[in-house]
């Protein structure tokens, strides 16, 4: 939340443009690293590549800390930073694959299902810090022998480079190289250290690559229609409801951080429903339960939102590019100096003519999406890794994450240009038109979507 006002600070000639940028480089970064590390984990130890992607992180985390420092172009070494954040992130693809390696078919779904509530965790506890780091301030203070400054924006990167420290001392010290088959039976493979003599060899056969592109594709979408309704939260409710910035950034900061523990508990509640339904019956119904959400909060009656008639200037809330709409989640208060427009731009012809989304319709909205994401999400890559079977999965992980990746940069693109220029009925009917396909495509391959042990007949679904 603090990358905004930090670019700001550090570099006057950056815009709205190239925050867009700053904020997009750390997908890329994760786009491109992913395969390269799921190929390094297929080869060698996973230790290495999740030390190495972990130092990586932390190198850029305190260059992060140092970005003030250069006497220009501080804009690109901010750049630079984020994107290397985001290519050291790219060891979730070693992550996911170590633990499809390391789980029967039974434990799977359990197993991935903590670790997607380890990371709506830390969704919600990073805020918090954040918060708490801005009592610290905009100047704190320095450690003038390194140069280093220690205020309300450096602070959670260091706190970062920190625990990424922590990490790599966990996984040298207690990281062991561990894989099963799909019925738990331990495997030989070239990640192991040691090995044993009742190890049993990496069963042969043909995975279904039909699948594995269908997967592929439905975790694109998910995290796409995720990636854009995060990104919509804000600017949508400023313009519907009149809120301020600061309101804007306090309830919807509410909103998403309820979000956060919402999907905890559907982590949990996957884990005991997929033993009786099936990962694919939840696939299913959690993309149903999306389409209703995004259907719920089409536009409709008679009441229309408050208009913004007035001329909006340097305090206005831009409404055109990525990157102007990314600012509303990094806009310090402290920029207001006068009372600032609220409602809906006039700018945008739609404001005009298009109903007001209620507060209870987007709520309940809200609420729709934060149980079909989650569902949708970890049975995503939970049916991967069984389609994918007991080999190494570190390319095929890494592709996943890629796909991931790219649609966290696509998603805000996308809706940015719809809502500016269309309005939300046309952005979410577009969405809804999305998930109905993807529900289809779904359909079409439902009956291949299944463990690679109980199409080759080893074991039954």
């Amino acid at each position: 939340m603090s990358i905004w006002p930090y670019l700001q600070k550090i570099d006057q000639t950056a815009d709205a443009s190239f925050l867009g940028w700053v904020i997009a480089s750390f997908s890329l970064g994760q786009m491109v690293a992913s395969p390269v590390f799921g190929v390094w984990s297929n080869y060698r130890p996973r230790k290495e590549p999740l030390t190495v992607s972990i130092f990586i992180s932390v190198a850029a985390n305190c260059l992060y800390a140092y970005v003030h420092v250069p006497a220009s172009h501080n804009k690109y070494y901010m750049l630079v930073a984020r994107g290397l954040v985001g290519f050291g992130a790219g060891n979730v693809a070693v992550v996911r694959s170590y633990i499809a390696g390391a789980t029967s078919l039974q434990e799977r779904t359990s197993s991935m299902a903590n670790t997607s509530a380890c990371q709506a965790l830390g969704f919600i506890l990073g805020p918090v810090f954040q918060t708490c780091f801005a009592l610290i301030g905009e100047q704190g203070v320095t450690w003038e022998t390194l140069r280093l400054q220690i205020n309300m924006y450096t602070a959670p990167v260091l706190l970062g480079a920190f625990l990424g420290v922590l990490n790599i001392l966990l996984i040298l010290s207690m990281l062991r190289e561990h894989r099963v088959d799909d019925s738990g039976r331990q495997c030989k493979t070239i990640n192991f250290e040691e090995g044993s003599t009742d190890e049993v060899q990496v069963p042969q056969g043909n995975i279904d690559q039909v699948a594995v592109v269908t997967t592929n594709v439905m975790f694109f979408v998910v995290l796409f229609i995720f990636a854009l309704f995060e990104t919509i939260v804000t600017p949508l409710t400023m313009d519907m409801y009149a809120w301020t910035r600061e309101q804007a950034v306090l309830y919807d900061g509410i909103i998403l951080a309820a979000l956060g523990v919402e999907a905890i508990i559907v982590f949990m509640g996957v884990k005991i429903l997929s033993k009786k339904i099936g990962e694919r019956a939840i696939l299913l119904g959690g993309l149903i339960i999306v389409w209703v959400g995004f259907f719920i909060l089409l536009p409709w009656g008679n009441q229309f939102p408050k208009i913004q008639w007035e001329d909006l200037h340097n305090n206005s809330i831009p409404n055109t590019t990525f990157g102007e709409i990314i600012i509303t989640f990094w806009r310090s208060p402290r920029e207001d100096h006068s009372e600032e427009p609220t409602g809906c731009p006039n700018e945008q012809a739609w404001c005009l003519y298009t109903p007001m989304i209620h507060l209870a319709q987007f709520l309940t909205s809200a609420v729709l999406v934060g149980i079909g994401y989650p569902s949708c999400n970890v049975m995503s890559y939970t049916l991967y890794s069984k389609i994918l079977g007991p080999k190494p999965q570190g390319v095929y992980m890494g592709w996943l994450t890629a796909s991931g990746s790219a649609a966290r940069i696509l998603g805000p693109v996308f809706i940015s240009q719809m809502y500016t220029s269309w309005g939300p009925r046309w952005a979410f009917s577009l969405v809804c038109g999305i998930v109905v396909l993807t529900i289809t495509l779904l359909g079409v391959v439902y009956r291949r979507l299944v463990a690679f042990s109980v199409r080759q007949g080893r074991s039954q679904e």
